[in-house]
């Protein structure tokens, strides 16, 4: 259950952003664009370009749907903080990416478990206006929306090691194309500049067996060698692939279990 609580936006589709709200953008989005210089790929910082995200306020998400839309066909959707699995793989196989309307509070200024629009716009939006990051991401939504329960299990891992967290692996050395990883300052400085994570090429079947958690640093990354790689990875029967992982079973896990909170 979401503590937050998502801003509707009127008949024309324009949200009220407080001024606080706006000040609370100006500082995250301030703050990390100096944190990724350098470290975000080259295909992200292309995509900045093209959407124009103010500094000063939250955009408006039809600002950056008719950039999307102009680019790759996407357009961003409106939604509550929190969404079935089925509506998210129904919005992303129809080129809908889905952006929660709230921001987070000052006590989760450097990081909060759900993702906010902040996450979604600025870690997300500006790769989805690259081809093949868009052609993956729509071509997820399509496998996800036809995988049963148990299978989306395994696809939730796909999404994690590539649009959250995805590196690339340049001539230049490792850059960041995955969102989760771009929205958050620690998470950037640790991808890419501590020796504790492991990185590996990405290898589908490998992706599918690994465990995550979403409240820790990663201790693993997966790597790809060119963002185009994500049109073949696209092109896989994916669900083949996730008999193979299901009947070879996960990797052991590389990092504690989560503590059952008290209440």
């Amino acid at each position: 259950m979401s503590k937050y609580v998502s801003r509707q936006s009127d008949d024309t589709g324009f949200i009220a952003w407080s001024e606080e709200e706006n000040q609370i953008w100006h500082e995250l989005i301030t703050r990390q664009l100096g944190v990724i210089s350098g470290k975000a790929c080259d295909e992200y910082m292309a995509g900045l370009e093209k959407l124009q995200l103010p500094t000063d306020r939250i955009p408006q998400l039809e600002e950056v749907s008719s950039v999307l839309r102009a680019t790759t066909g996407w357009e961003c959707a409106e939604v509550p903080a929190l969404i079935s699995f089925d509506k998210f793989f129904e919005l992303l196989a129809n080129k809908r990416f889905p952006v929660a309307t709230f921001i987070r509070s000052r006590e989760e200024f450097d990081y909060l478990q759900e993702p906010d629009i902040f996450h979604e716009i600025f870690g997300h939006c500006a790769m989805l206006t690259n081809p093949a990051f868009a052609e993956f991401t729509h071509q997820y939504g399509k496998i996800g929306l036809a995988a049963n329960k148990q299978d989306r299990v395994y696809l939730a891992r796909l999404y994690w090691f590539t649009i959250e967290f995805g590196l690339l692996n340049t001539a230049d050395g490792l850059r960041i194309y995955g969102g989760g990883i771009l929205s958050s300052p620690g998470e950037t400085q640790y991808a890419l500049g501590s020796d504790i994570p492991e990185r590996k090429l990405f290898d589908a079947v490998d992706v599918l067996r690994t465990p995550y958690r979403i409240d820790i640093m990663q201790p693993i990354y997966f790597m790809i060698e060119r963002i185009d790689q994500l049109f073949d990875i696209a092109q896989l029967d994916m669900m083949a692939l996730v008999e193979q992982a299901r009947a070879l079973g996960l990797h052991a896990a590389k990092f504690p279990p989560k503590e059952k909170q008290v209440s």
